[in-house]
């Protein structure tokens, strides 16, 4: 008890203090940004009354998670400590990590309490020195002797790392790299982590060299510096290289590091090509390598021709396609099916409603007439857009990572240069949304593909990883490009179409003449009201769950993604005695909640974008490995989330804009407030309206929506895929 508030009854974090957004100096209320101390290291705001924080260092919180009316969900402090790190924190940390399923902290703490910091030992000697601990059972027992034994040679490793908040799997990797000597490796250089290891970034090997007294302005951490900003500046805004002044800016704004003579540091990075540099602009080596082998393949395609269709026979066999299936393809549709047979590389690019699936259907029917033996292959970015292109094709469609094979744990692809993939034609649709290193990669595995056909709106929303690889190809004019421009959808959903087609245009929509589009008038504190009217209304009408989608440009706020889906599960899945739940951080997941999948799970078959149901929750106490477990259905498989794949998971009744690209509802919510001004933008409304299949309901300021529509990207990727293409192709 402490002040007549039972403590046991919050909620506990261990995090480090980011910076504070806003301090009382009389009460000591405080705003603060933290970051969870695990392997997530999930951002969050908390408040409270706190005495001083120190920025980097780490805490424990106790209190917990309240939405505010302004803005959203906040972490409310009822009491807190500062870690100090020892050998005992570091044991905790082990005993309740992944690799000791159903051992949480207090257990965990019971064992070193007991048994020390010579517990392992003692463990190992005889697991019966866990028989007088206070609630050990069988099950835990058991537990922690198949962690011991799965991980007894990462012992030394663990203990050491798990101190620095690592996750048991990163430790690990480090293990896979660096052997029996990785302890060793990391206390010569903790930065070196940063380039071998997957997953491990700056902000974690510089924790490590802190706490191992590394100076801050070693010069292994000005040069782990200056390679990380170069990252994060190209993730940030999609550029594929920066300048030095770039580099000089981000280091002083991110780690206060002020008056660096960059050029030793930079010259070293260029030697170990880590960095390239062209004309004053330097590249990571990643986007530099997939630059320039993205035009070299290119330029060099196909790698093996194939037989050519006569184009007369093709004409007419288009005319016979045309009276079976009942359509009339438009001139530029039959252009685009005859450039795809003549030209071994070819674009089609063009908005909704302009017949980019009624082509590609026409031209799968007359590649298997015309070469029954060969293989097409279907790939699209995300798990949605690869079910649609399937279904339209009444063939096979994967993602792009299921089709390369990508290893999760390395963040490489089984298929690539050396085993490429067994297909002669690939299809790549929603291409827009394909960044640099990833089309550089597939284009890797193509050597024995003989044609390749891209598929893409230019006009949605760039890729989020950097590049903008759709528009460099079709600035280069090197490749045969089919714009489709006249709309052919004229039923159900046209004035979506019809809207999508403005908002390219800049042109001002009057919605009280359009059927299919509503716009409602509200303040932002007024949107959680009005999307559960609008989403109550459409259930009424026997929508299902699945064929609505609120659409939000941003998380935080009280009309922002976390805040309006807690609202509608509230009202969508509200709590049940016959319904389970499971809290995870901030969320509650009760059974039949709307499900979407964060992260790509290749093993699992489900991308990241995926939307499914949440079926059944089976608490550990119930569980063989007592672990809680998660079962979620995507169509027509159930995937298991159990430990930290349970961070792999949010509600689904909102989605950001980025994570609906590739996907079409039947009913979309879109609401445009003052909090999303400066995210709003042409691309991103167009990329939201097009989600839409048949109704359109938007709510919030009209003059901020039409203001949007006016405002062009508000930053243009630098880029130089095009001028390399062009040198390529002379």
């Amino acid at each position: 008890m402490k002040g007549g508030i039972c403590l046991e009854e919050y909620q506990k974090l261990e995090a480090r203090h980011l910076y504070t957004i806003f301090r009382n100096e009389e009460n000591g209320y405080t705003v603060a940004k933290f970051v969870t101390y695990d392997a997530k290291e999930e951002e969050f705001t908390a408040t409270g009354i706190f005495k001083e924080l120190v920025e980097e260092e780490r805490y424990s919180l106790q209190g917990e998670y309240k939405e505010h009316a302004r803005y959203g969900m906040q972490f409310q402090v009822i009491s807190y400590e500062k870690m100090m790190p020892n050998d005992e924190n570091s044991l905790i940390r082990y005993f309740s990590s992944a690799a000791f399923p159903g051992i949480g902290k207090k257990t965990a703490k019971q064992i070193v309490d007991h048994l020390g910091e010579d517990a392992l030992l003692k463990i190992k000697d005889d697991i019966h020195v866990l028989d007088d601990i206070e609630g050990m059972n069988e099950k835990k027992r058991n537990a922690i002797y198949q962690g011991i034994r799965e991980h007894g040679d990462l012992d030394d490793s663990i203990v050491f790392f798990s101190k620095f908040g690592m996750s048991v799997k990163n430790i690990m990797k480090l293990e896979a790299a660096y052997g029996k000597e990785a302890v060793e490796v990391v206390k010569e250089n903790p930065y070196q982590m940063v380039e071998d290891i997957d997953g491990i970034g700056f902000a974690t090997a510089d924790k490590v060299a802190m706490e191992l007294s590394f100076s801050i302005d070693h010069p292994y951490r000005i040069k782990a510096a200056i390679l990380s900003s170069v990252l994060d500046i190209c993730m940030s805004n999609g550029d594929t290289y920066v300048s030095a002044s770039q580099i000089s800016r981000e280091l002083k704004k991110r780690y206060g590091m002020e008056q660096i003579d960059l050029e030793p540091y930079l010259q070293e990075l260029f030697a170990d090509r880590l960095l390239m540099m062209e004309d004053e602009r330097i590249y990571h080596n990643t986007q530099y390598d997939a630059e320039k082998g993205i035009a070299v393949f290119l330029g060099n395609f196909p790698y093996e021709e194939m037989e050519q269709v006569d184009i007369t026979h093709l004409q007419n066999d288009i005319t016979i396609l045309e009276n079976k299936l009942h359509i009339s393809y438009e001139e530029k549709q039959k252009q685009a099916i005859s450039s795809f047979f003549k030209e071994p590389f070819s674009i089609i690019t063009g908005g909704p409603g302009t017949g980019k699936t009624t082509i590609v259907q026409g031209i799968l029917s007359l590649y298997q007439q015309y070469y029954p033996d060969q293989i097409i292959s279907l790939c699209a970015p995300t798990g949605r857009a690869a079910k649609r292109l399937a279904q339209l094709s009444d063939g096979r469609a994967v993602t792009i990572h299921s089709l390369l094979k990508w290893d999760l744990e390395s963040n490489t692809f089984l298929v690539n240069e050396t085993e490429p993939i067994q297909a002669d034609v690939l299809i790549i649709d929603e291409f827009s949304m394909v960044d640099q290193w990833l089309f550089y990669n597939l284009l890797l595995a193509c050597r024995d593909i003989k044609k390749i056909l891209l598929i893409g709106d230019e006009d949605q929303l760039a890729s989020v990883g950097p590049g903008c690889v759709l528009k460099d190809l079709i600035k280069s004019n090197c490749f045969p490009l089919t714009r489709l421009e006249k709309i052919f959808r004229q039923q159900e959903g046209s004035d979506v179409v019809a809207l999508a087609h403005m908002i390219k245009e800049n042109e001002t929509p009057d919605f009280d003449q359009m059927q299919d589009i509503a716009f409602f008038p509200c303040q932002n504190f007024e949107v959680r009201n009005l999307v559960n009217q609008v989403v109550s209304n459409a259930l009424s009408k026997g929508y299902d769950t699945k064929d609505i989608q609120v659409l939000v440009p941003m998380y935080q706020g009280v009309a922002g993604i976390d805040a309006l889906n807690n609202a509608l599960q509230q009202m969508m899945n509200p709590p049940d005695e016959f319904k389970r739940e499971l809290k995870v951080g901030y969320r509650i997941f009760r059974e039949e909640d709307k499900i979407l999948q964060l992260k790509n799970q290749p093993d699992d078959q489900v991308s990241n974008g995926d939307i499914g149901i949440l079926r059944e929750i089976i608490y550990a106490s119930e569980d063989v490995q007592n672990k809680n477990k998660l079962m979620v259905e995507f169509d027509d498989h159930i995937v298991e989330y159990s430990g930290e794949n349970l961070y792999n998971i949010s509600h689904a009744y909102c989605i950001s804009i980025h994570k609906s690209q590739g996907s079409e509802y039947p009913i979309v919510i879109l609401p445009i407030v003052k909090d999303y001004r400066y995210m709003l933008q042409k691309r991103l409304l167009y990329t939201a309206v097009t989600r839409a299949k048949k109704s359109l309901v938007l709510l919030g300021d009209m003059e901020l929506f039409q203001h949007a529509i006016q405002v062009a990207d508000r930053h243009v990727r630098k880029s130089t895929l095009t001028q390399r293409i062009l040198s390529v192709f002379g």
